[in-house]
This record gives C-alpha cells, structure tokens and sequence, in this order.
C-alpha cells in the first residue's frame, strides 16, 4: 500500500474563507489569524490569514490555496476578498456587476471579482455573461459565511466583497478559460470544497474495489457516475438512490469492464451530456487530456437523427462545431427540434460502446441530461432503478 495522498481545498474554499474573514474583521475591527469556514460537503475548515490590510472603511485578507497532493496549477496562490461598506444606493447598482444576496436581516451582501478573477464573455457556463467567474456552490458558500458574520454582530448596512487572485490573470493563461471565454483571470470553482487527490492507480483501484463491494453484496445491478453532477441529477430529478451508486470519475471504459467482471449484467449510467458525449465517441477516458471531439460527436449523433426532405443544416452545424460549451450546443439542438433525439442517438450510442468493450456481457440503461434543460437522452428503461 502507498502513501496516503493528503486532500486540499478549492478555490471556492478559498474565497469564502477569504471573504469571511475580511468581513468579520471590518465588522468587529477585531484582527485574527485564522478563520473557520465550513466546506459545500460539511467538513469544518481552519485557514490561517497570510495578509491581513485595514482600512478606513474596508479590510483585505488573503489565505493560501492547498491543493493537497493533487497537480493544480492554482497551487500555492493566494486568494483574497475585500470586505467594504457601500451605501444603500450603490448597493442598488451593484446588481450590473455584483451577484446580490438580500440577507434575513434585510442587509444587502455584493459579491464581485476584482483582479484576477476572469469574466465571463460567451454562454453556456455556470455564471452569466458579463459576470465574474465564481460558481454557484463557491458563491452560495461565500455568502453564506458572509451572512453569518453580519448576523453575529447584528450588521443590517450593505457590504460588498470582491474577490482577488493577485496572480490569477497568469495562472488562467494555463488552463482552459480562454478558450471558454473567460477573460482576466481565473474561476472561482468547486462544487464539494474539497480537492481531492488523483492517483491515477490509486483511485482506479478504489473504483474497482467498491465495484467488487456491490457484488459481494449479492447486486444484480448498481449505479454508475462520473461525479458529482451525476448523482445530484439523479437524486433531486430522478429521485433515484444512490445507496448502489459507484463514481467511475474519468475511468469509464474500466469500470464498466470490472461490473462485467464481477458479473454484473446490467446497470445504470448516469451523468452531464459534456462528460458522456466523449463515451459516445469511444473514449474509455474522458479527461480533457485525452481529447476533445465533444462537438465533433454532438454533430454526428445530430446527423444521425435528422428527419426530413432538406439536407442536415450546415447552419447547425456550425453553431454547434463553434460552440463554446456543450450546453451552449444543447440550446442549438433544441431550436432546432432534435434535442431529445439527439440525446437518444448517443445514449444508444453510449450502450453500445459499453457493450463492445464488455463483449456483449453489460447492457447499461444510459441517461444524459442537461444542467439547463434536464434529461437530453435515455437509452434502455430508468423506472426499474427507481426505489434502488
């Protein structure tokens, strides 16, 4: 057995902890070196304050970003927040650049990006255009913590938090933003608040054993996901379980090929249309690493299931080969009126593939969906796996 890889933290994590500190100081007026916060999945935090800075009306505070053991390029960087009064009518104008928060105490919380934090250019990501590029559970998180602290000292007056990355605008150079439209900096993301580690063996190995667990358990059939995504779908719009549910994370052709081993038969495969569409085109893989043909396979499942006298749109095609993101193709596919039809060719496309590589051993029912428009394609019969 190897060393245990040691877990980190999200820039999400990160930022709220930031911002709640910066907050609670320009609140109390009370310096600290530390502030606990507590994660998206529950784990209770303590962050020690690298910077602290006050001034007459607001207070900068910075942590640094752990990633555990996991490669991460925002490794080391600092993330920081400042905590400002503003009145109650630059709070009414902040709406254009800030996400707003009206608190139960009736005190408005701004939350905005400020240097290296990218912005938001193109649709179809998870913040709105024109918008700083922090995520919804990171943005719930912050105000959350924010909220927390107001109600402690019983503050009503607006505060606005802005969110900083000193060295974000380099860092965002090495990752995918550009390219997605995300312009200035980097994104303030996660979606547990907690990094965890990839070793590669490590985690193959663990997928595989729990996989074992479930047959050993005398399973006929279980639950397969890529991650996080795919089990909330499945459990707040399905209302499916996830007591017999495995993430597969990246390692999609390996964990079908240990159910068919363990003597599964049939199962269910659940998760986002931008993770599975790369299944549909054979990746046994699906990490960014590997490829990226999303699109190219969106189009071909679409020419797949066009109907009608005229020729597939060359149009629609190349809104779709052009598009930014996959739920940003989805919208095109459903302008067009073959959303549904082109989710059902790849998810019978998805089956088959699993097929193949089980030899004809694990029939999966598939299921993508849409974060903006929920079910995209079914293959095979969900109702079965509700109650399991």
């Amino acid at each position: 057995m190897g060393e245990k890889l040691r877990s980190g933290f999200t820039t999400g994590t990160c930022a709220a902890a930031a911002g709640k500190a910066a907050a609670a100081i320009l609140c109390s007026r009370q310096i600290m070196s530390w502030v606990q916060v507590k994660t998206a999945d529950g784990t209770k935090v303590n962050m020690e304050l690298v910077q602290v800075k006050q001034e007459e009306n607001k207070v900068y505070c910075a942590v640094k970003k752990d990633a555990g053991d996991d490669p991460d390029i925002t490794n080391g960087a600092l993330i920081g927040a400042w905590a400002e009064w503003i009145s109650e009518e630059e709070a009414k104008k902040a709406f254009k650049e800030c996400y707003i928060k009206h608190t139960k105490a009736k005190g408005v919380i701004c939350l905005a990006g400020g240097e290296g934090v990218g912005t938001v250019t193109k649709k179809g990501l998870s913040c709105p255009v024109g918008m700083p590029a922090i995520n919804p559970v990171p943005r719930e998180s912050i105000f959350t913590h924010v909220e927390e602290v107001k109600n402690r000292w019983s503050i009503t007056r607006p505060i606005k938090i802005t969110i900083v990355v000193p060295k974000g605008r380099q860092l965002a150079e090495k990752t995918f933003n550009p390219r997605l439209g995300i312009i200035g900096g980097i994104s303030i993301l996660g979606t547990t608040g907690i990094v965890k580690p990839m070793s590669e063996d490590a985690l193959i190995s663990s997928i595989c054993l729990e996989i074992h667990q479930k047959a050993a358990e005398g399973l006929e059939k279980m639950i397969l996901t890529p991650g996080n995504y795919g089990e909330r779908f499945l459990k707040e719009e399905l209302f499916i379980s996830l007591e017999n549910a495995v993430r597969c994370s990246n390692y999609v052709e390996k964990s079908v090929k240990a159910m068919a081993g363990e003597g599964f038969k049939k199962g269910l495969f659940a998760g986002h249309v931008g993770k599975l569409i790369k299944v549909a085109g054979g990746a046994g893989n699906t990490h960014s690493k590997y490829g990226d043909r999303r699109m190219e396979i969106l189009c071909q499942c679409a020419r797949k299931c066009w109907e009608g006298p005229e020729a597939f749109p060359p149009e629609l095609e190349q809104q779709i080969l052009e598009s930014n993101t996959t739920e940003e193709a989805a919208e095109y596919l459903n302008q067009a009126g073959i959303y549904r039809k082109t989710g059902d060719a790849a998810a019978l496309q998805i089956r088959e593939q699993i097929l193949n590589w089980t030899d004809g051993r694990l029939c999966m029912t598939v299921v993508l969906f849409s974060q903006e428009k929920g079910i995209m394609g079914i293959a095979g019969d969900i109702y079965e796996y509700r109650g399991h």
